[in-house]
């Protein structure tokens, strides 16, 4: 687990209203500060098998969404393709009427403006052009010249031809596009949409070449598209439902399996753990009716053994039989708070207050003067599990005075938050444990996430949703604190 203290953007920073000494107002100036080691967050809890009806509901959804995807891909690809292809039969009857209706009424006079010419190309074209889903016919002279159109009021009128027109004046060809009716010269097109739009070359009888340009009808094209998507789509749903139809019973098969792999994964955990606790409680009754109870009976022998040589008025000998006699007591207590931790269950029956005393007495037989002050009150708020992780990390901080802190004075404490400790009224009892030891040097603090022992704390901090905090400083002690989330009131 790793180490934090808070800061509002670093969260190893003791800057933070979080690190109580960063410097949090409530909390003494010239303390150093506090450094979270968990945070009260729980880890997230193991999500169960989904049930078959919301399996099947996830499906569907699925392939619905799927089925949506496929639709709007395919109306769009039907869309180009039928698009594509309508330029394509437009190109193909643009060049079959341009070839056989339109070139051969061609007369040179039509360049000139004769109006006997014009009026017998008109007449062809409204009788056997227009008729062919064409909107708009048009003859262009190669300087950009109109001198033919349906529409009277363009004839005579001059545009720019543009590169493709130009080109295929160049090299005589049939090109097909969907129009661009912005330009100038289609100012008489722009009522009904798109439309498609083709030209190519024609000739007059003296060999003059003219630019043959019709605008086809968008229509077709939306309705091809439409017919293609309708093909398409049914396909499409009626694979999907296939699909649907052969998969139900292979993830109903595949449930089955994952659900009676779960039951048999639980079951072997339920007697694994089971088995774990029978043997615990095996070995702690082995313990507390065997050694624990002759080292108990040892102690009071050795007692009476150091009385017997004080009344012979042998002292050293008597000074050295009590000393013994603290040490099996010592040991007596060591025992005691092992079977605490090999069958947890036992706090039920001693309580966690009787748990942190014998803790504590090993500490008094080192010379160390240890305080233990357990709220009973507060301790019966707490729940099986935060009891025994109340015990865990109070004997883990003793081991660590033990071992690291050279102190003499060690203040145990379960009790409701004091006024000046700013912990979450949500976890209102707080384990702490002080020592005035040789302390730490802040600076190292970030370097505790790697003692085993420190994550150790951290885990099981978190396994409760507590928070845990530490505080030290060179030759000022160390002071760590648990906050734990109670129960509901009984």
């Amino acid at each position: 687990m790793p180490v934090t203290a808070a800061s509002s953007g670093d969260p190893l920073s003791p800057e933070s209203p979080r690190a109580v000494g960063g410097r949090d107002h409530h909390d003494h100036p010239d303390l150093p500060p506090w450094w979270t080691l968990a945070d009260g967050a729980t880890p997230a809890p193991v999500r169960p098998l989904p049930s078959r009806r919301r399996m099947v509901v996830q499906l569907a959804i699925a392939a619905l969404a799927v089925f949506v995807v496929v639709v709007v891909g395919a109306s769009f690809a039907a869309s180009r393709l039928a698009e594509r292809e309508a330029v394509n039969d437009a190109a193909h009857t643009t060049n079959l009427l341009a070839l056989a209706v339109v070139q051969p009424v061609l007369q040179d006079a039509l360049l000139t403006g004769d109006a006997a010419a014009y009026d017998a190309l008109d007449r062809v074209v409204r009788e056997r052009v227009l008729p062919n889903g064409i909107v708009r016919v048009k003859l262009w002279a190669p300087d950009g010249r109109i001198v033919y159109a349906d529409e009277t009021r363009l004839v005579g009128q001059r545009f720019a031809l543009g590169d493709d027109q130009r080109a295929t004046l160049a090299q005589p060809q049939t090109r097909a596009e969907v129009s661009d009716l912005n330009r100038s010269e289609n100012e008489f097109e722009r009522y009904g949409g798109k439309l498609l739009e083709v030209y190519r070359p024609v000739w007059t009888p003296s060999g003059a070449e003219l630019l043959f340009e019709v605008y086809g009808d968008y229509e077709p094209v939306s309705a091809r598209a439409f017919d293609l998507w309708r093909g398409l789509a049914g396909v499409l749903a009626s694979s999907l439902l296939l699909l649907l139809v052969l998969m139900a019973p292979i993830i109903w098969r595949l449930l089955d399996r994952l659900g009676a792999a779960q039951a048999q994964r639980e079951s072997v955990l339920r007697a694994s753990v089971e088995a774990s606790a029978r043997e615990r409680r095996r070995i702690a009754a082995d313990l507390h009716d065997g050694p624990v109870q002759d080292l108990v009976a040892s102690s009071l022998a050795v007692s009476g053994a150091a009385e017997s040589a004080r009344s012979d008025g042998r002292p050293r000998l008597a000074a050295t039989i009590t000393e013994a006699a603290s040490t099996v007591r010592a040991s007596v207590a060591s025992l005691r708070s092992l079977l605490v931790e090999i069958y947890p269950e036992r706090l039920a029956d001693a309580g966690l207050a009787a748990a942190v005393a014998d803790l504590a007495r090993p500490l008094a037989g080192r010379g160390i003067d240890v305080v233990v002050d357990v709220d009973e009150a507060q301790a019966a708020r707490l729940g099986e599990a935060t009891q025994q992780v109340a015990h865990r990390v109070a004997r883990e901080c003793l081991r660590n005075v033990v071992r690291h802190a050279d102190a003499r004075h060690v203040v145990i404490r379960l009790s409701a938050p004091d006024a000046d400790e700013p912990v979450d009224p949500r976890r209102p009892v707080v384990l702490s444990v002080t020592d005035d030891g040789v302390g730490l040097d802040p600076a190292r603090l970030p370097q505790v996430e790697g003692h085993f022992g420190v994550r150790v704390l951290a885990d099981l901090a978190t396994d409760v949703g507590a928070v845990l905090r530490v505080r030290s400083a060179p030759g000022r002690g160390t002071q760590w604190q648990l906050a734990l989330p109670v129960e509901e009131d009984r």
